[in-house]
């Protein structure tokens, strides 16, 4: 049992830090879940939309049996879709504790 006692003493002292240091900081506003949403949506649209023009590049200049266009759509849109939730995880990962 007196071996236990530090670590349940650390655990306190981590959460009431955090708590000191979230107060502090004060609630996070509207322009930050703005600027959050924002930052995945266009972590989303920019590969979607750049596969979008070389495959548009590619159709044109080097035209084959498959679409270009489609193909690099598609990977763009997932290749955005793994951005954003790389930065999900980063930012959920940032609230909370790491598990003990």
């Amino acid at each position: 049992m007196p071996d236990e006692e530090p670590v349940l003493l650390r655990e306190v002292a981590a959460k009431a830090r955090r708590k000191i240091q979230a107060q502090r900081a004060g609630p996070p506003g509207v322009w930050s879940g703005l600027g959050m949403s924002g930052l995945i949506g266009w972590s989303v649209a920019l590969p979607t939309l750049a596969g979008g023009l070389l495959g548009l590049w590619l159709d044109k200049h080097h035209p084959a049996q498959r679409s270009w266009t489609l193909m690099l759509l598609v990977s763009g849109l997932i290749l955005g879709c793994a951005n954003a939730w790389y930065w999900v995880v980063q930012e959920n990962s940032a609230m909370r504790p790491p598990p003990q």
